[in-house]
């Protein structure tokens, strides 16, 4: 963290002096600012994707990104990371297998220039939907899915300040908050919530992720390419994410807010804290 006028700040927070209007009244005063700036991802000295992305754990998102885009097998093939702040940005610079490094060569992509943009630059239609294994089913109580939404919001130190970033949790079965991760876009926050769940040597497949955006068909399949079985949604999922969630096997929750929720895909593994409701819709 560091120190702006004896407020300690999280790492990607900025402070702005702005004037504000609010019911006829008008007031100078201190307003804080998500930070949003370009990160190259450097794969053995080749520059692979530029992100528009919070500056703060970017191990993780380099080690979230290159496992959810199919550019590393696994974290064995990553031998290291260094964040390097330069002129117009950060450099990340991961050095990788020379299986990974074929990879990269066999797929290049430039993701440059908008926040949160997944698709930009992809050369070919098949780079889109890859091919995944089916994740493992993940059965979770209603009541579990709840506090898991309500525990989201207390960690979000960011959000909390600026009011303009993602975030996105691994959350155990019983709804804890294991782990979770911000960013000014929704696939940074999830890639970065991958690669510190990596890190960390969690049981992945042992939980679910919840997010605070809408769940696009890129989350689905970045929860897929993690081992997750299960993706909550604070807003609603698209058509695509939908149909990819159903072919990976991926229990896909929307719309969760307070006590509720919207069964997209296998409805049978979300299960109401009063038994005769499953009963009465056959589960």
């Amino acid at each position: 963290m560091k120190r702006d006028d004896a407020v300690l700040l999280p790492p990607g927070v900025s402070r702005a002096d702005v004037v504000a209007h609010r019911g006829g009244a008008v007031q100078a005063q201190t307003d804080w600012l998500a930070e949003e700036v370009p990160v190259s991802l450097v794969f053995n000295g080749v520059s692979h994707a530029v992100m528009l992305a919070t500056p703060a754990d970017l191990e993780d998102f380099a080690l979230g990104f290159a496992l959810t885009e199919g550019l590393l097998d696994d974290e064995s093939e990553l031998y290291g990371v260094d964040v390097e702040p330069v002129e117009l940005g950060i450099e990340v610079h991961l050095e990788v297998s020379s299986a990974s490094a074929w990879r990269l060569r066999e797929r290049r992509r430039t993701l440059a220039g908008r926040t949160g943009c997944g698709l930009c630059g992809t050369e070919q239609l098949a780079q889109v939907r890859r091919a995944l294994a089916t994740v493992p089913a993940l059965k979770l109580s209603m009541a579990a899915l709840a506090r898991a939404q309500r525990e989201l919001r207390g960690h979000q130190a960011l959000q909390q300040l600026t009011g303009a970033t993602h975030a996105a949790a691994w959350c155990r079965r019983d709804g804890y908050v294991a782990l979770l991760r911000e960013d000014v876009g929704r696939h940074n926050a999830l890639d970065k919530l991958v690669g510190a769940v990596v890190r960390a040597g969690l049981p992945a497949a042992d939980g679910f992720f919840c997010i605070t955006s809408r769940a696009s068909f890129e989350m689905v399949q970045k929860t897929a390419a993690a081992g997750v079985g299960l993706l909550a949604a604070v807003s609603a999922p698209t058509r695509l994410a939908v149909d990819t969630a159903q072919g990976l096997g991926v229990a896909l929750a929307g719309f969760v807010r307070g006590d509720d929720a919207v069964a997209y895909t296998f409805a049978e593994r979300f299960q109401p804290a009063d038994p005769t409701q499953a009963a009465e819709h056959g589960h």
